[in-house]
């Protein structure tokens, strides 16, 4: 049986995660043309970000194969071109499933039409979506899985929030030193949509959502003390 092909869509991996990637590509803008974006070879993880992701995935589904697109090199900030480049790669390699640790704060018709040529292709887009806050994208397109961080949730644990910021919450770390946060909790859910999918190949979208409730241990939006 083929393995599960999933694509990160990050920082790029550090030398502990890259062997588990079948392919890598980075996607940078050409000079100071912030629509006009050049496939090129990636770099080592510089920020770490893409590496605790990458292990966060590896620890709980291993037997995945992994999909490294590159759009953060010195910071964590990049433009919608560079996320539609590389969805559009993905897209190309036959991925099944894609997360997405982060949130752009501006909406954009190219990022949204990537988006549904993925989903109408049946990828799974997992994308991070602050606690609270001005809504995020690709998270807020119709059909993207919102995830979350969740303190509630160790390792390996879910709750079903149903809010109008986030799907699903997760575990907020990814270890006792690295980053925290909505981006690590969107791979745990991930990781928890790779785990289901390795069991059923063909589940369809509706199919996902009710398995991820179904397993929830919360239910519900965490209630914060003021």
């Amino acid at each position: 049986m083929s393995r599960l092909r999933v694509g990160l869509v990050d920082s790029g991996l550090d030398h502990a995660a890259l062997p588990a990637a079948v392919a890598s590509c980075a996607f940078r803008v050409a000079g100071a043309h912030p629509g006009v974006v050049c496939a090129a070879e990636p770099q080592l993880d510089r920020l770490g970000h893409g590496s605790a992701v990458a292990r966060v995935l590896l620890q709980r589904a291993p037997e995945v194969a992994l999909f490294n697109a590159q759009v953060f090199d010195d910071q964590l900030t990049c433009s919608s071109s560079q996320v539609v480049a590389a969805l559009n790669w993905l897209i190309s390699e036959d991925v099944r499933l894609i997360n997405l640790s982060f949130g752009l704060l501006r909406d954009c018709p190219e990022l949204a039409g990537a988006c549904a040529r993925a989903l109408g292709q049946g990828i799974v887009l997992v994308a991070a979506s602050p606690a609270r806050g001005a809504p995020v994208f690709p998270a807020s397109y119709p059909g993207v899985i919102r995830a979350t961080g969740d303190a509630r949730c160790a390792p390996g644990e879910l709750s079903r929030l149903d809010s109008s910021q986030a799907d699903f919450g997760a575990c907020v770390r990814a270890d006792s030193s690295g980053p925290a946060g909505a981006s690590i909790g969107c791979v745990h859910v991930t990781a928890a949509v790779a785990q289901y999918l390795l069991m059923e190949p063909d589940a369809s979208l509706e199919q996902i959502h009710t398995h991820l409730a179904a397993v929830a241990r919360f239910q519900g939006p965490e209630h914060r003390q003021h």
